[in-house]
C-alpha cells in the first residue's frame, strides 16, 4: 500500500509539506498526530477531494473514485486557486478559557522563546 493513501493535495510552499490520504487510518484514533514526517494526514481525503472539486466541470464523483482507485497517478490541476494555511500551535485556550498544550514534536518552542526573550 501507498504510504500516501489514495490521493494527495500538492500546493506550493517552500517546506516540501502536502496533505495527504493515508492508509492507516487507525492513526485518527489516537491522541498524538504526529505520525507524518512533515505533511498532513487527511481523515476524509475522498471528501476534501469532491469539495475542492466540486465546481470543476471535467470532474465528477465518479471520476474522482476511478482516479483515486485506478492504481495509475494521476494529476488535476485546479482551475482556480484555494487558499492553504498550515498553524502549528502547542498551547491555546479552549472556549472556556482553559490553556491546554501539546507536546512540540517539531521543536519550534525553543526558538520562539529565544526571538521573544533575548534583548537587543
Amino acid at each position: 500500500k501507498n504510504s500516501l493513501g489514495l490521493v494527495k493535495f500538492m500546493f506550493p510552499n517552500s517546506n516540501n509539506i502536502y496533505l495527504h490520504d493515508t492508509p492507516a487510518k487507525s492513526l485518527f484514533n489516537k491522541d498524538s498526530r504526529a505520525f507524518s514526517h512533515g505533511c498532513v494526514r487527511v481523515e476524509k481525503a475522498r471528501e476534501l477531494a469532491i469539495e475542492i472539486l466540486k465546481d470543476d466541470k471535467r470532474m465528477s464523483v465518479s471520476k474522482i473514485d476511478a482516479a483515486m482507485n485506478g492504481g495509475k497517478e494521476v494529476n488535476h490541476t485546479l482551475n482556480h486557486k484555494i487558499p492553504v494555511y498550515i498553524a502549528y500551535f502547542t498551547a491555546w485556550a479552549d472556549k472556556d478559557g482553559n490553556v491546554n498544550f501539546y507536546e512540540d514534536v517539531y521543536n519550534r518552542d525553543n526558538r520562539l522563546a529565544q526571538l521573544l526573550y533575548t534583548k537587543k
